[in-house]
């Protein structure tokens, strides 16, 4: 079986998880990485071995690679001649300049939330709309909260039907390592609606929603309670249970076992040996399903260094129609991703 050959822009928080999440994939081949800067990630990647071809970007200095014993395999238009499809990891505004290059060299691209929606072709989720992304050029993904916010709505809207949610998102400030915000001790409201409340009916334009977001301090995750209604009647919360228990990237856990929070996912994560802490699922907490009135409230948990990394490799198989559908599109990514083993 032909691999699809895939590359990675972007060696940072996202695309080192990128990378790893191919080189996952039976039926798909990791050709290289490229970036800039011999970073932190960079180095640590030569100290293990090098285990991932390296490509430098038009006016990256080499001279900085070589003092360090970094090998170099080629440049950024070397790797374009031998990929099907570029993952495009880099900050954002630079993966709207790349895909000038990729048009050039007539490569399909999958572009990260921080991009603006214009870039692609789809705004893409790997349940809520495959069968858009089937075949395109440029397909961009949503955040890491309207990721796995999605992944839950959807969820429940397949199983029961949603037509509206209410959204409130408890966002962390930071990734782990990162100094660029600061040190606060502060919690800072956005205006409503929230832009994953906008995101989420983009997605899914048969849902009314909206949000409220809160800046908070803290780097391990992000909580978000959802609110929702259903659109042929009550959703109750064993049928809710039974959804979620039922879904391979949801994770349900209850308070009383230690999920306390989300820095009880990141240690659990870790304890079970998983790199660098990550955890592809979100977490769902049990003891936070109820009911109000006709709606159902539940809270999750969004690991946001890797909780885009399934749905990113969603969007491979559908620009390039590996898989004809969501069910079975999403079934190949989480059986090579080893997904829903635990239940």
């Amino acid at each position: 079986m032909k691999k699809i050959k895939v590359g990675v822009a972007g060696y940072g928080v996202i695309g080192q998880r990128l990378a790893d999440g191919v080189v996952r994939q039976g039926d798909m081949e990791l050709v290289g990485i490229v970036d800039l800067e011999p970073t932190l990630s960079i180095r640590a990647l030569k100290e293990k071995g090098m285990p991932y071809n390296l490509y430098l970007v038009d006016g990256a200095d080499r001279t900085k690679f070589d003092r360090l014993g970094i090998p170099v395999s080629g440049s950024f238009g070397d790797l374009l001649g031998k990929v099907d499809i570029m993952l495009d990891s880099a900050p954002g505004g630079v993966g709207a300049k790349n895909k000038m290059l990729y048009e050039k060299a007539g490569v399909k691209a999958i572009f990260q939330g921080g991009e603006k929606n214009s870039v692609a072709d789809v705004f893409f989720h790997g349940y809520a709309n495959y069968e858009k992304g089937l075949g395109a050029d440029y397909l961009k993904l949503t955040s890491c909260n309207t990721t796995g916010l999605i992944r839950s709505v959807d969820c429940l809207d397949r199983r029961y039907g949603v037509d509206r949610v209410a959204i409130t998102i408890i966002r962390r400030v930071a990734d782990p390592g990162d100094y660029h915000r600061g040190l606060t001790n502060a919690l800072q409201i956005d205006k409503a609606p929230s832009h994953q409340a906008v995101d989420l009916m983009t997605i899914m334009p048969h849902i009314q929603a909206t949000g409220i977001l809160v800046h908070t301090p803290v780097t391990h995750g992000h909580i978000i309670t959802v609110v929702a209604h259903g659109r042929n009647g009550k959703i109750t919360r064993e049928q809710a249970l039974e959804a979620f228990r039922g879904h391979e990237r949801i994770r349900v856990v209850r308070i009383d076992d230690g999920f306390l929070g989300n820095a009880s996912f990141f240690r659990y994560a870790r304890d079970l040996g998983n790199p660098r802490g990550d955890m592809y699922e979100i977490g769902l907490w049990e003891d936070s399903i109820v009911e109000s009135g006709d709606d159902i409230m539940y809270a999750i948990n969004i690991p946001q260094e890797s909780v885009t990394i399934p749905e990113t490799i969603d969007a491979v198989r559908a620009a390039l129609r590996m898989q004809p559908d969501s069910k079975s599109g999403t079934a190949k990514t989480n059986g090579f991703l080893g997904l829903g083993g635990w239940k």
